[in-house]
């Protein structure tokens, strides 16, 4: 297996570098995106249930858990990707880590879990944007953040809110909030 490395930058876990499958179309958030969506977040996450539902590299799922997060469930259906995040949670003891192989939105029409933050960056090509977004209302919790990653700007409907967004090259990215 060809691999590739991401560094965590924050949390117990900072600066420790975890491998990932090289995969057609597999782009790790960056650094700096990821820097930014902590900051949003508040860096410690402790307690927190969390969804990483396009795992990928696993670079959402591994910072959150590396600042506290109880559980952090990473849904990747790519065998190879699958294999790479379990060796990184045997290398890193993340026992809160949970990986799934499945189809991410399958996974997501089934889940009956509440999660305070879910991360959602789909393959940009085939995301189906409004299918995920209704479903995320039912699987967040009620002051839960929804992360959301996407090769075009997010129009999300009036379920959501936008709490805060940014651009970093081609990668748009948006922290929602369900609407009150």
């Amino acid at each position: 297996m060809t691999t590739n490395r991401v560094r965590i930058v924050g949390g117990i876990w900072r600066s420790r570098l975890i491998r990932f499958a090289d995969r057609p179309g597999l782009r790790p958030t960056p650094d700096r995106v990821r820097e930014t969506v902590f900051n949003w977040l508040g860096q410690d996450l402790t307690g927190r249930a969390v969804l990483d539902l396009y795992a990928g590299s696993g670079a959402l799922g591994f910072e959150a858990a590396s600042r506290g997060a109880r559980s952090v469930v990473m849904v990747e259906r790519d065998a190879m990707s699958v294999r790479a995040l379990k060796e990184a949670c045997a290398a890193l003891e993340a026992h809160q880590v949970e990986v799934v192989r499945a189809d991410a939105l399958e996974f997501a029409l089934r889940a009956r879990s509440q999660y305070d933050v879910i991360f959602l960056d789909p393959p940009f090509a085939d995301a189906p944007w409004d299918v995920l977004l209704q479903r995320m209302a039912a699987l967040l919790a009620s002051e839960g953040y929804l992360y959301c990653e996407s090769g075009a700007p997010l129009q999300p409907s009036a379920a959501w809110t936008v709490h805060r967004q940014g651009r970093a090259g081609q990668v748009n990215y948006a922290l929602l909030k369900r609407a009150q």
